[in-house]
């Protein structure tokens, strides 16, 4: 494990030259991977451990996505079972489950969280907020984290091109005195591309974070105001699209995304130099409160709790469908979708 500077601050951090993939094969040789949940993460992470040579089976209720695993190439009764077969085989479990199904199942996971076995998350929710979701894991086996940063679909797209995702990772519990070694063979068995060190607690505080704000949440508010301030001032909706979304997501993102701010702001007129650097301030001193308020109901729980009560609605689904269909179907969306197709890699 190494010491890197990050803007003046040393953080420990692991490469995939520093921690071979084939150290990584010789620390869990003969343990046998149970990834439960075929999601989101599940499918990612265990296509790239099963390619990498380990030895994986899946954890899977019937349905739709079992179907999927078994497209995948996962066999019933070999390599494909059910979410506590699986548990019971598994001398790793990888618990890659969403949140809600975590709480759901933990009562059938952990009669098989036996001494001296591995439970591993991708996510601190379930750890961190154990006195709201019950996830309480025995005192006798080892607890580790290893989060990509990242969607499911990129772990495993990032993989096949031969990169790697970034990821955090993390030790709750080492009962066995071997716990950090299988976390890091984990990391870069699931294809990391560097991996750097956390707790669960700042992970589940961080990753609620991040969603509500600048990746998801944020994101979407701000989007949806500049364009109705457009919308309402007599511009057309493609103008405003073009100029709020399109020219940020096509333009400029893989330009601050290659080499920083700075960089975008050098390669972009004098005029939008001038207007970024004058009102990055009054948006940044507009929006701090907002995250601060933001972070506190994240680290005091009551954003967990949010999740926990919404997602135990018999109803959810349905709920979150009306939700989604709205902003699917809002003018700046719907303008997205005739946008999109005339890109021109969509009119060859």
């Amino acid at each position: 494990m190494a010491k890197m500077n990050f803007g003046g601050v040393e953080e420990n951090v692991v490469t995939r030259e520093e921690f071979t993939l084939d150290h990584a094969r010789e620390v869990l040789e003969g343990k046998k991977i149970a990834v439960l949940g075929y999601g989101v993460q599940g499918p990612g992470q265990a296509l790239n451990l099963r390619d990498n040579g380990f030895d994986v089976i899946i954890g899977q209720r019937q349905g739709k996505t079992y179907q999927k695993a078994i497209a995948d190439g996962w066999v019933p009764g070999e390599t494909l079972f059910g979410i506590e077969e699986a548990a019971e085989r598994g001398d790793i479990i990888l618990c890659l489950l969403s949140d809600a199904a975590v709480m759901s199942v933990w009562p059938v996971i952990k009669p098989h969280l036996t001494t001296g076995k591995t439970l591993y998350f991708s996510h601190g929710f379930a750890i961190t907020w154990n006195d709201r979701t019950g996830c309480v894991p025995p005192k006798d086996i080892d607890v580790i984290m290893v989060a990509p940063k990242g969607s499911g679909a990129t772990v495993r797209s990032l993989y096949l091109e031969g990169r790697g995702i970034n990821s955090s990772f993390a030790v709750y519990q080492d009962y066995t005195g071997k716990a950090m070694d299988t976390t890091l063979a984990l990391g870069i068995g699931i294809g990391s591309g560097y991996l750097f060190e956390t707790t669960f607690q700042r992970e589940a505080t961080s990753d609620l974070t991040g969603e509500r704000g600048s990746l998801m949440g944020a994101i979407q508010g701000l989007l949806s105001a500049q364009y109705e301030v457009l919308r309402e001032n007599g511009h057309s909706p493609s103008e405003a699209f073009n100029e709020t979304v399109e020219e940020l997501t096509q333009s400029l993102m893989p330009l601050f995304a290659a080499k920083g701010m700075d960089w975008m702001y050098a390669n972009c007129s004098t005029t939008a130099q001038r207007g970024a650097l004058d009102w990055m301030g009054p948006f940044h001193d507009a929006i701090k409160p907002v995250m601060q308020k933001l972070y506190d109901s994240v680290k005091c729980g009551h954003e967990a709790q949010i999740s926990i009560d919404s997602n135990s609605k018999p109803d959810y689904r349905e709920g979150l469908e009306k939700e989604l269909k709205a902003l699917r179907e809002s003018e700046m969306w719907r303008t997205a979708v005739t946008v999109r197709a005339l890109r021109p890699e969509n009119n060859k």
